[in-house]
């Protein structure tokens, strides 16, 4: 591998624990907005016609814009497209929905798993192979969700909906020859018809918020940033940094997350401590897998360029 000028490297790490702090606070920005009226389906409105103003701009800084029109003109590329687009549809209305109704801790256990059951899901798709190590942190992740399960006396539905969702629209994603933010951009555009058509329902029906408040309005446009300024981060990150440097950041976001729940007086019972004991030591197992896999293998990186496609593929080991 390509040895990093000591201030890229500097770089790189800030921009990678920037990412996932942003991400891990996040449920904050969106009680906020809740506190300030809007309910989930006018978060998401927001979010998605804000953010596809911002990605619309990173594309035009890289020049991609060239891309965009190709994936436009191929049926066959937006057809997938629209599926990854239905799917972090479906990922982003579940995590704010949890946030916002006491349900951080599901949230965060979900992110703790999405790592874990990509690497299921590359050993069943791509026929990768899962280590020793590897088996024995998806059986430490199986045995937590049982018992969390068992914990609230039904499936975690939400956890394991957020996980499988992301997990899915990564597989999705690793098909599709789309950079990242071309990518994003392109579902940001999906959405945002929809979403601006809920906007301005809302607005005429006088149950909308953007407006109202300084408060209100301030925090429904920062859906736009805090939903595409991470992106950027992850990918100029995960495009200088070691992969298992960022294995271990990632864990980082659902933390900070379990954290913020755990703080809101969220149940928190002994057999659910038990349960995210058996989902912290399969994500310890996981990581100690990854940079023992780092290690055996070579990697021989291109020169770095901004958000340039491998990005797109460590994303998919990475999460949210």
């Amino acid at each position: 591998m390509t040895t990093a000028p000591a201030g890229e490297d500097r770089k790189a790490l800030i921009a990678g624990v920037a990412c996932y702090a942003i991400w891990g606070f996040i449920p904050l920005v969106f009680q906020a907005m809740d506190r300030a009226g809007a309910d989930a389906f006018e978060i998401m409105a927001h979010r998605t016609a804000w953010a596809v103003l911002w990605a619309g701009a990173l594309v035009l800084v890289v020049r991609q814009g060239g891309q965009v029109m190709q994936a436009l003109r191929s049926p066959r590329v937006m057809g997938w497209i629209a599926l990854s687009t239905t799917l972090i549809a479906v990922n982003w209305t579940t995590y704010v929905i949890a946030v916002n109704n006491g349900r951080t801790l599901d949230a965060s256990l979900g992110y703790y798993l999405n790592p874990l059951l990509n690497m299921a899901a590359g050993a069943w798709l791509f026929r990768e192979k899962i280590s020793r190590t590897g088996l024995v942190a998806i059986a430490l992740a199986g045995c937590g969700v049982v018992l969390q399960a068992v914990a609230l006396g039904h499936l975690p539905w939400v956890s394991l909906l957020l996980a499988t969702t992301f997990c899915a629209y990564g597989v999705i994603r690793k098909r599709v020859a789309v950079d990242a933010q071309s990518g994003l951009f392109l579902e940001c555009l999906l959405l945002a018809g929809p979403g601006l058509a809920w906007v301005l329902w809302i607005a005429s029906q006088g149950q909308g918020h953007f407006g109202q408040s300084t408060a209100a309005t301030l925090w429904l446009l920062a859906a736009g940033p805090i939903t595409v300024v991470p992106m950027v981060l992850f990918a100029w990150a995960a495009r200088r940094m070691p992969l298992s440097t960022m294995g271990f950041l990632q864990f980082l976001a659902p933390t900070i997350v379990f954290v913020i729940g755990v703080s809101q007086g969220e149940p928190f019972g002994l057999l659910r401590a038990i349960s995210f004991g058996f989902i912290w030591a399969g994500a310890v197992v996981f990581a100690i897998a990854a940079v023992r896999s780092r290690r055996r293998s070579v990697v021989v990186a291109p020169e770095p360029g901004l958000l340039d496609d491998p990005a797109e593929d460590r994303s998919r080991e990475a999460g949210r």
